[in-house]
């Protein structure tokens, strides 16, 4: 995919990094000597490397090089500290860690020195990716610099192929060991077409800003969706809305993939001044709450038509999308139409699994060409997680819309079995947090003696009072009677775990304390 457009278009912008303008040619030209030096670390077919780094050429030039040798990228949160990386390490077996010393925040000899005992003994190599302080490397690994590894004569040959693992992401597990989802070359292009020319990112004037990270599948499938397109992308090392807006405005950037935490301070940002004039599409997700409901009636206002989208990592991002031209009301659902034109959804019952009617929630089961090879070293987990015929089990409660879309509820494990039926604890949620005292809501179901009960956890807005029974009494005037909450609780914040696609609650954690709470 790279090698073609370096070929046709080689002066042709691939990104931007900070005052750096990357071409393809050049990318093209990194990622060949990147892979003449790994190869002479012993790098080959099936190797795995952990990339520790932020967004930046050296993530997209290893991508490259790790895909030419066959071998496999293990993508590593540059939130994660000493504990959580060295299980992945040790887990996945890597050989070669690349990371950037110098990162703000990361402070990597801290990291390094603090990983468990044995996390470390199967890295051969240590790549710095800039200057600063490795501290004290594993014993036995080598040490080497970037620079100096890629700058030899390129790859004449290519070990890997279509059918090749080439890229494994962690899922976001807050309450066991994530397991690693390992995707191919040939899905991870396949995905990257569809995309680009799902969202316009193949219009002659498009370029995107690319400010979620790439060790995480929000954003690396907008980057490799934007390298499908010959388009180019603006790399943020790391989000801050004033930068965003200065970047959109500078390059006249046409496309977003975001939060909508990050869209709604990039507005602020931008005030009443024309800076975000350019974006014209921007696609968006919530990870800790619902979207303000303003939020698409703003950006709308702005000039920038907002559409709500799915994805997840056994798919990748951006497996499905709302249609650009559909009411506000649709398309800012989370959800919407597979991006590829093969790609097939179905609405199971969790427990039986018989198919549910068109609007009946109920588990998706998801197909397309971006599915995973498969969760890699455990095809027990695997074969759980696909069916006989193909589908993958999401584990996300949905409902089919009757037209070839579905609209995304929420996590199954966050699905409530409320009076013999199943029900989103979103649009529990919704109505608390349409209190005007209320800036955020959960709900969680606790079993009870005549069956699950919901119970609420809400955050207030600065100087509201907490009425409990008055918030009940709002719930039971607009939902069913099985949907009340119980007892409502008031917290500063919610319990939260911050991953590469986004920072997402502990809900396992609220039913804890709603268990202790209640005795």
């Amino acid at each position: 995919m790279i090698a073609a457009r370096a070929l046709s278009e080689p002066e042709s912008t691939a990104f931007w990094a900070g005052e750096t303008t990357w071409s393809f040619a050049a990318l093209d030209s990194f990622g060949r000597s990147l892979a003449r030096g790994l190869a002479g670390l012993g790098i080959g077919p099936g190797d795995l490397i952990g990339l520790w780094l932020p967004n930046g050429p050296a993530y997209l030039g290893f991508l490259l090089a790790i895909a030419r040798l066959g071998a496999i990228a293990v993508a590593v949160n540059t939130r994660f500290r000493a504990l959580e990386i060295g299980d992945i390490l040790a887990r996945s077996g890597a050989r070669l860690l690349a990371l950037d010393p110098g990162f703000r925040g990361a402070d990597v000899p801290g990291v390094l020195a603090a990983m468990p005992s044995g996390a470390l003994d199967g890295i051969e190599a240590i790549v710095a990716c800039g200057p600063g302080d490795l501290g004290t490397p594993p014993s036995g690994a080598g040490v080497y610099d970037l620079a100096t590894l890629a700058a030899g004569p390129m790859l004449d040959r290519e070990l890997g192929g279509p059918d090749s693992g080439v890229a494994i992401f962690t899922t976001s597990g807050t309450t066991r060991a994530p397991k690693f989802v390992l995707h191919g070359q040939s899905g991870i292009v396949r995905h990257a077409h569809d995309v680009a020319a799902r969202f316009g990112l193949d219009a002659p004037d498009a370029a995107s800003l690319q400010a979620l990270p790439l060790c995480g599948v929000f954003g690396f499938a907008q980057a490799m969706a934007c390298l499908a397109a010959g388009r180019p992308m603006a790399l943020m090392v790391s989000f801050d809305a004033d930068e965003a807006v200065r970047l959109v405005a500078h390059h006249r950037l046409t496309h977003a993939i975001a939060t909508d935490e990050m869209l709604d301070r990039m507005l602020t940002s931008a005030g009443t001044g024309d800076g975000l004039k350019s974006l014209r599409f921007a696609g968006y997700a919530s990870f800790v709450q619902g979207t303000r409901a303003d939020l698409v009636q703003r950006l709308e206002s702005a000039g920038t038509r907002l559409v709500g989208l799915f994805g997840m990592s056994e798919l990748l991002a951006l497996y499905a999308a709302q249609q650009p031209g559909d009411p506000i009301e649709s398309r800012a659902r989370p959800g919407g139409f597979p991006v590829a034109a093969d790609g097939a959804i179905r609405v199971v019952d969790p427990a039986t699994g018989r198919p549910c009617a068109t609007g009946e929630p109920g588990m998706l089961e998801l197909k397309g060409p971006s599915a995973m090879l498969g969760y890699y070293g455990d095809p027990a987990a695997t074969a759980e997680a696909i069916t006989p015929d193909g589908y993958v089990r999401t584990g996300d409660l949905g409902h089919a819309v009757g037209d070839g879309s579905f609209v995304f509820l929420s996590r199954m494990g966050d699905a409530l079995r409320l009076g013999g039926f199943l029900v989103s604890s979103r649009e529990i949620e919704a109505e608390l947090e349409a209190d005007p005292a209320v800036a955020q809501a959960q709900v969680v179901g606790i079993p009870g003696s005549g069956g699950a009960k919901p119970v609420g956890f809400v955050v207030l807005k600065p100087g509201a009072a907490f009425d409990e029974a008055g918030l009940i009494r709002w719930c039971a005037n607009r939902l069913a009677r099985y949907k009340v909450p119980a007892r409502i609780f008031v917290l500063d914040s919610f319990p939260a775990t911050a991953g590469p696609n986004g920072t997402k609650i502990q809900r396992g954690r609220l039913r804890d304390m709603a268990m202790e709470r209640l005795g």
